[in-house]
């Protein structure tokens, strides 16, 4: 079981199109197991479907620690504790990611140097790669959780002219970009 709950870091290593295409591929190699001869073809297969459910399981446990608490079924809460008993490292993940959703969610400016801390006790590569950026702009992080301030509205239009201007890449000038970004406002 250990093993298994481990391989749930799997999604956050991994770009989300390489499990695709990986899932794609094991699909790929089904079709040729069932070409391959009753001995070979049997092994393939259960290597095959051994190799899906634990990406498959890798998955839904990333889910259960993503979603809120309160959403989980009492069976998926359940699986989720057992996978969490087995496994210190998924553990200490799902701590931290509920954690951090928290603050942010409840605008809990005053928490993030305690999280940094708490997240550099534990041997969780992945999430010492967060901790450093939020680490770097903490001033940043602090003000966004604590200010009534947003720069979404801002954001929201820079996005837009970004959009527009990928639509005319290499087909018209300055000008055309500006009657869209203008017209389009």
């Amino acid at each position: 079981m250990h093993d298994a709950a481990a391989i749930a870091h799997l999604p956050a290593l991994l770009d989300r199109s390489l499990l695709q295409q990986g899932n794609s591929r094991i699909g790929r190699l089904f079709s040729l197991s069932a070409t391959a001869g009753s001995g070979l073809g049997a092994v393939l297969l259960s290597v095959l479907r051994a190799a899906r459910a634990l990406l498959a399981d890798a998955l839904t446990v990333a889910g259960w620690i993503l979603r809120r608490p309160d959403t989980l079924t009492e069976t998926e809460q359940l699986q989720l504790k057992a996978v969490r008993a087995h496994c210190s490292e998924l553990d200490a993940l799902t701590r931290h990611v509920r954690s951090i959703a928290t603050m942010l969610t409840e605008r809990q400016g005053e928490h993030p140097p305690d999280w940094l801390d708490a997240v550099r006790q534990n041997d969780l590569p992945s999430l010492h790669t967060l901790a450093a950026g939020i680490d770097r702009d903490r001033d940043a992080v602090i003000a966004g959780l604590t200010l009534p301030w947003s720069s979404g509205v801002v954001e929201g239009h820079v996005n837009r002219i970004k959009m527009l201007k990928r639509q005319v890449f290499g087909r018209a000038g300055f000008q055309l970009l500006r009657k869209r970004v203008l017209l389009a406002g």
